[in-house]
């Protein structure tokens, strides 16, 4: 069997070509507050009025069912609805509180917390504070 990136022996001993995946580019998320965003439009699922939000894709893999990003959002009330993907959220600045639909827990997130939101999951979000987090969103 050949040692190469491009190559693997399955059971029946065959060797077959595969595309090399490579890792991401670390200094993709070297400075995620300096991240410059795309312009603040109107969040859709706002209860507040006003409330704005802005992003930028770092990553996407080959398939769309994975991105990775960073979001900001203003003050104010949204829901959420994450039964098409999963996210898990890296805070790096601002406050919130996040809620199930049900109202069955409440989350106090702030800059360091990492918040998992499985797919399947409902709820809304309450921006005390203007957020900026990482985000990783999966579809399975």
């Amino acid at each position: 069997m050949r040692h190469d990136p491009l190559c693997y022996a399955t059971r029946s001993g065959t060797i077959t070509l595969q595309k090399a995946i490579k890792m991401i580019d670390l200094e993709t998320f070297g400075d995620l507050a300096g991240v410059a965003l795309g312009p603040f439009k109107p969040k859709p699922t706002t209860l507040t009025e006003g409330q704005e939000e802005a992003a930028a894709q770092l990553w996407a893999s080959p398939d769309g069912r994975t991105s990775i990003g960073v979001w900001e959002c203003t003050p104010g009330h949204f829901t959420a609805d994450r039964t098409a993907a999963g996210e898990y959220c890296h805070i790096i600045s601002g406050r919130a509180s996040v809620s199930n639909t049900d109202g069955s827990r409440t989350r106090e997130i702030g800059p360091g917390d990492l918040l998992v939101l499985p797919q399947g999951w409902t709820g809304e979000w309450i921006i005390h504070e203007h957020m900026r987090k990482l985000y990783v969103i999966s579809a399975s």
